[in-house]
């Protein structure tokens, strides 16, 4: 049902089109003119035509040359000689060197990667996401129990201070009761 609304969709767009382009204009039999047809009629007059024609021919073959004359590496082709390419070459023969050994090397490692281990790395994915899932897990509550030490030293630093700032008020009364005794302090 949807394909054929679209299509009754499409002829009508089509129509309005054509409509546009060719207005109320009709065709000798009193249909309107179809876009299509003329497109049609058009194509099959150029093609008698080039086919009448013996340059159009000729034309018609040589059309993969002028597409190689249109490429712009063409150009290069023709203006760089080949001793200047032989130089650019040699240039990067450093360059070229150390590819060719870099691949002579995974040439070499070939047989690793074809290894079992290379060939069980998506079952270890498996595994290793789930790892990372612990991980992960294991990162939230050391964070939780890092908050929670934090806190406990906080709280002890709080006693300690407080501790500290108790015995120096009882060191301060006691020295004061023993000068106001007379008694000498203990060093």
């Amino acid at each position: 049902m949807d394909k054929k609304l679209e299509t009754d969709n499409l002829e009508m767009r089509l129509q309005a089109l054509e409509n546009q382009i060719h207005g109320e204009r009709r065709n000798k039999s009193g249909k309107p003119l179809k876009c299509a047809e003329s497109l049609a009629r058009i194509q099959a007059g150029l093609t008698s035509t080039a086919n009448k024609r013996e340059r159009v021919k000729i034309l018609h073959k040589k059309i993969e040359d002028l597409l190689k004359y249109l490429d712009p590496q063409f150009t290069d082709h023709i203006t760089v000689p080949d001793a200047m390419k032989l130089e650019f070459i040699l240039a990067e023969e450093d360059f070229l060197l150390s590819q060719a050994t870099l691949l002579e090397q995974v040439s070499n490692m070939q047989p690793l990667l074809d290894s079992n281990y290379i060939r069980d790395v998506p079952e270890h994915a498996t595994k290793l996401q789930r790892l990372s899932q612990i991980h992960i897990k294991e990162q939230d509550q050391t964070e939780t129990q890092s908050l929670e030490v934090k806190k406990l030293f906080e709280e002890y630093n709080k006693m300690m201070f407080l501790l500290s700032k108790q015995f120096t008020q009882w060191d301060e009364t006691l020295r004061k009761l023993e000068e106001a005794k007379g008694i000498r302090p203990v060093e």
